[in-house]
């Protein structure tokens, strides 16, 4: 089995959520994992941050470099990839995974929460990228994994929540732009996004989604480990689903990453098309 033992993940929004699950998922194969965002202080209402997700995931087997950084800014972004060069020789993988949630219409969307979302979301998935690839071309199998949807221009997904969904379809289109740039180079870039809901901060965003019809964390990261450790060549430029990415890796219960077990109905999570709602979560 491929693990990703000595290999180094530059992970973004990694002090909490999906973040936290890769890096950990990457610790247990004894990966350097690089754990970079804002949250180096403790905050009464989000729990988590780059010191207690580094200590963890020391713990867990790997080794850890927290980095507080914002990826809105391109100095910042530069100085973290040349610290983690400096640290472990190289880059073999980039999860772009930060992003900013705000799921209301035009006219309840003031234009500092527009900024943020297109700056974080969009922008900060070109500026890492950009920054973390004359790296990966050094890399041997290396990956550009980004939290982002299946393309989908339905006006169902825009017109509830314009904003938000130009800008995470505005991570899916840089997917498939540096894929076509450097798929041939060798370097894999793909998407990945949950079938469900995921319980993480992000879902009190959400109005009336109840954690228990939700899954954890845990299966993305699980999803994430498999495509990371396919080999690169070849594999890029593809819209996965979590739970289609662990069944063809040839998991058949999905029981365990519920957060209620014994849910009947899960939440299918938004963008995703008529074909892809017609699978229902297992």
């Amino acid at each position: 089995m491929r693990t990703l033992s000595g290999k180094t993940l530059f992970i973004t929004g990694a002090s909490r959520g999906i973040g936290r699950a890769i890096a950990l998922r990457a610790a247990r194969d004894g990966a350097n994992v690089v754990i970079v965002a804002k949250s180096s202080v403790p905050n009464p209402k989000l729990p988590g941050t780059i010191h207690t997700v580094a200590e963890e995931v020391i713990a867990a087997g790997g080794k850890a470099l927290a980095i507080k950084c914002d990826i809105r800014e391109e100095d910042e972004v530069r100085a973290a990839v040349a610290a983690t060069v400096d640290a472990f020789g190289g880059i073999d993988i980039l999860v772009n995974n930060a992003s900013a949630i705000w799921l209301r219409g035009t006219l309840d969307t003031p234009m500092k929460r527009f900024d943020l979302m297109q700056q974080v979301n969009a922008r900060g998935t070109f500026l890492c990228s950009q920054a973390c690839l004359p790296h990966l071309l050094k890399a041997a199998d290396p990956h550009i994994l980004s939290l982002a949807p299946p393309l989908n221009l339905d006006p169902k997904w825009w017109a509830p929540h314009t904003g938000y969904t130009l800008a995470k379809m505005g991570m899916s289109f840089v997917t498939l732009g540096l894929a076509a740039e450097f798929g041939p180079q060798g370097v894999a870039i793909n998407a990945l996004w949950p079938r469900t809901v995921i319980a993480t901060d992000a879902i009190n965003m959400i109005p009336g989604v109840r954690p228990e019809l939700c899954r954890t964390p845990e299966i993305v990261a699980d999803a994430a480990h498999v495509v990371l450790t396919q080999p690169s060549g070849g594999y890029s430029g593809q819209f996965l689903i979590d739970d289609d990415v662990l069944s063809a890796a040839g998991v058949t219960d999905f029981s365990g990453y519920a957060v209620d077990p014994d849910a009947k109905h899960l939440l299918p999570d938004l963008f995703l098309n008529d074909a892809q709602l017609a699978r229902p979560p297992r």
